[in-house]
């Protein structure tokens, strides 16, 4: 028995290696791999592994040869019955994966989008061979109308949070660049990677880190040559459509390297004191020229290998470096809730307000430092998920269809997602767990997970609050602010079925002095020194009893209408915005 589950792994083992050279599209490797597997599992009679086998396989066939697809499609049909016997989720899941392959490839999209959502559903249950990020990426360049030969390593998600787990998990410089560097190439889909560091004495660059090339191949140059010595000389930064036509090209380099260098994308590498000491150059962008999404992209990973290369010249290497890896990864998280504001200008700032309200009501519980910490992280990446989500839908004016509606759901599940492949320690886990619970309702009612009552962590009860309160007191494209009273009553009457009753009390008798403050961080407005001693004898429960009063004394009508200058923004020259 012990013999047969040592097997049975190992072939598992094989498979995963088999999906990676899939990814790579190095079908020759995988063949070899696959066919080991399928050995094994028929010696072992191990019906789940000999139908992933078969789907594999008939991917594999179709992949070196489109012209056998009938006989792939039949193979296949193999592998689904396989599937059926073994009652195998691993199993389906596969063999749907390969079905919306098969239809990408041959530019069946509606088939390829309902064969991956298919899978997708099925990696929820389980996901032994962590395809999720495969799938997800398939349907962003499906709905994106991009061509199935693009690689799915290349998501630039997936490599920023790849690059993030790497700088908190490697601590060797060289290796920690190989990484920036591989990632770089795979997001932006690049042939080559090079990071070049400004040796000052010699005034020479030198390849600390260059894809593509024999590791003790070094390229050196003087410092006031090529892109890259421009780059070095001038802080800026380039994207070149045509090499050998820019006077400023070396081809030195490629004539000694037998390299042919067509586009490139160059910028500086700067430390902490904002001197340049290197350039970050990728070079050949697989298909097409590099765009204005790549070099922002350059721009974010570049930091990366800013921080990296500072790090190693600290005197106080070991505690600098731990210092500067809390930053990054803090960096990451802001840069993956920027993807969502660039998303859609109205909402720009949710993220950042929820985070505000949610350490507001962490306070006033009286959470420790560290689950506040935790909590706050979670706020700003609850909504990373909407990256997944179509413009259409997520910019649209008025009322969601159902389709749509359950389309913008799968939000949360993509937070899910993309959050659980970030390397982080067993306490940062709950970041996952409480970004993803924001939708759930204490009664059950809500998404993704249908999770009730203290089911849901209580970081995600306290995200339920704030991003209401948020969403409901901030324009929209369809609509302006919601007057208070309503906002309050919707914080009310969903106390005990929508919210956990506790914290919506506790946040109603939040001091409305620090309500406002989140309110003025949106126009960067401040708030009177007068007004905020004011404000700060009264709660929410209080403006809630003023504006639903049928008459009201000056005094309390004074402080509705105080409330109200900042809430609306009226109190900025210019009036409300």
């Amino acid at each position: 028995m012990i013999e047969i589950k040592i097997k049975t792994e190992e072939a598992e083992n094989l498979i995963r290696e088999g999906l990676n050279f899939v990814d790579e599209k190095n079908y020759v490797d995988a063949r070899k791999v696959v066919e080991q597997a399928y050995s094994i599992f028929s010696e072992k009679n191990f019906t789940e592994g000999i139908s992933i086998c078969l789907s594999l396989i008939s991917f594999l066939n179709y992949s070196e040869s489109k012209t056998d697809y009938e006989i792939c499609i039949a193979l296949l049909q193999d592998g689904t019955y396989m599937a059926d016997r073994a009652g195998s989720v691993t199993a389906h899941l596969i063999n749907e994966l390969v079905l919306g392959n098969i239809n990408f490839s041959e530019n069946n999209k509606d088939l390829a989008i309902i064969h991956y959502n298919n899978a997708l559903k099925l990696s929820v249950e389980e996901d032994k061979y962590l395809l999720s990020d495969t799938i997800n990426t398939r349907i962003r360049q499906l709905q994106n109308g991009m061509d199935y030969s693009l690689p799915t390593k290349s998501d630039p998600l997936v490599s920023l949070v790849k690059i993030s787990r790497s700088i908190t998990a490697l601590t060797d410089i060289d290796e920690l660049l190989t990484v920036i560097a591989e990632e770089t190439k795979n997001a932006i889909q690049a042939d080559r990677c090079t990071v070049f560091l400004w040796d000052k004495d010699s005034n020479e660059l030198w390849s600390k880190v260059a894809l593509g090339m024999d590791a003790s191949q070094e390229i050196r140059f003087p410092a006031d040559k090529g892109l890259a010595g421009y780059v070095v000389q001038t802080g800026e930064s380039l994207n070149i459509v045509d090499a050998y036509n820019d006077p400023r090209f070396n081809p030195e380099v490629d004539t000694k390297t037998g390299y042919r260098t067509k586009t490139i994308l160059c910028m500086p590498i700067t430390n902490n004191n904002r001197e340049i000491i290197g350039a970050f150059q990728v070079l050949n962008k697989v298909d097409g020229v590099f765009t204005k999404n790549d070099e922002d992209l350059l721009i974010a990973i570049g930091g990366s290998a800013s921080i990296a290369l500072e790090n190693a010249q600290l005197f106080d290497q070991q505690l600098q470096l731990y210092h500067e890896q809390k930053l990054l990864f803090e960096s990451f998280i802001n840069t993956l809730a920027t993807s969502i504001d660039a998303r859609d200008k109205i909402t720009a700032g949710h993220s950042t307000r929820v985070r505000m309200y949610s350490s507001l009501l962490a306070d006033a519980i009286g959470m420790d430092a560290k689950d506040k910490s935790l909590l706050e992280k979670a706020a700003i990446l609850h909504d990373i998920g909407k990256i997944g989500i179509r413009d259409s839908v997520l910019q649209k004016d008025g009322k969601l269809t159902d389709e749509e509606y359950k389309h913008i759901q799968e939000h949360v599940r993509i937070t899910h997602n993309i959050l659980n492949k970030i390397y982080m320690s067993s306490d940062f886990r709950i970041i996952t767990e409480m970004a993803c619970s924001h939708h759930e309702k204490w009664d059950g009612s809500g998404y993704y997970r249908h999770l009730k009552g203290e089911e849901i962590t209580l970081g995600g009860r306290i995200l339920a609050v704030a991003d209401v309160f948020d969403a409901i007191t901030s324009k929209r494209h369809y609509r302006d602010k919601m007057p208070i009273a309503n906002v309050l009553d919707i914080l009310m009457k969903g106390a005990g079925s929508h919210f956990d009753k506790n914290l919506v009390d506790t946040f109603l008798s939040i001091p409305t002095n620090k309500i406002v403050k989140v309110f003025q961080s949106e126009s960067k407005g401040k708030i009177d020194p007068k007004d905020e001693e004011i404000l700060k004898h009264y709660d929410l429960f209080a403006i809630h009893r003023y504006v639903t009063s049928e008459s009201l004394s000056e005094e309390n009508q004074h402080i509705v209408d105080l409330f109200n200058t900042y809430y609306l923004c009226t109190n900025e020259e210019g009036g409300e915005e």
